[in-house]
């Protein structure tokens, strides 16, 4: 099992530099698209256009970011040959900046709904969603990085477990969404918009299950995926639920 004692155990001080290294960057990068999660339900909460355009300006930065550490990984794979616990670490940081930088992508499309539904002016429906599984998909980002920070296999799981949550209650929002739309046709622009929204964030959720099965991948040396939360769980816990 892997953790934050035996990562860095090499006789090359060097190559455990590079590995901290490209962890920290991925974490720092975590900690940005963070922000821009943040910031963009924030944005369309408050009717905040400014602070909207501001988190689709730092998606170039998040992007930027993503390449350096793909070249960083394909340095160490190429100079070190990683093995067993190095080796799934690379490949934990090479797959999980694919799903930051694809929450950065959700959240300025979130960015987007939001100048468009100040633009129009009047709050529609659905802000009570947004705001509340915008607060749930935050959370789920922010223990999916905190899980890959303390290699904590545990905190992996309640986030893989969580997005059932929180996809059962984007349904649920949106059929209520759609309802009210047929009962009031004027809405249908700007509930749309909120539709929308809603969709990235459900999307920003399965990318942070997505990063906490590769903790999970790499603290147990399983890849959870596909394999169901019943199963996933038993590989973390070493037994099944009671």
């Amino acid at each position: 099992m892997i953790n934050k004692d035996n990562l860095t155990q090499h006789i090359s001080q060097q190559f455990n530099a590079e590995l901290e290294e490209v962890r920290g960057h991925l974490l720092a990068m975590g900690g940005l698209v963070e922000k821009q999660v943040n910031d963009a339900v924030t944005a369309l909460i408050e009717a905040d256009s400014g602070l909207a355009q501001q988190v689709r300006e730092i998606d170039d930065q998040i992007n930027q970011m993503e390449r350096n550490i793909d070249e960083e990984c394909i340095r160490i794979l190429a100079r070190r040959q990683p093995a067993a616990s190095d080796l799934r670490l690379i490949i934990s940081i090479s797959k999980s900046v694919i799903d930051l930088e694809r929450i950065g992508d959700e959240s300025t499309k979130i960015a987007k709904r939001a100048i468009l539904l100040t633009e129009e002016g009047e709050s529609p429906r659905g802000y009570v969603e947004i705001r509340h599984i915008g607060d749930q998909v935050r959370r789920m980002v922010q223990e999916a990085l905190d899980a890959f920070a303390r290699f904590d296999a545990d905190l992996a799981l309640s986030v893989a477990q969580y997005d059932k949550t929180v996809d059962r209650e984007y349904k649920t929002a949106l059929r209520e969404l759609v309802t009210y739309m047929m009962e009031d046709p004027r809405s249908i622009s700007r509930v749309l918009n909120v539709i929308w929204a809603l969709r990235s964030l459900e999307r920003i959720g399965d990318h942070a299950r997505n990063i906490a099965e590769l903790v999970i991948y790499l603290v147990r040396g399983t890849d959870v995926r596909h394999i169901g939360l019943t199963r996933m769980r038993e590989e973390v816990q070493g037994k099944p639920q009671e």
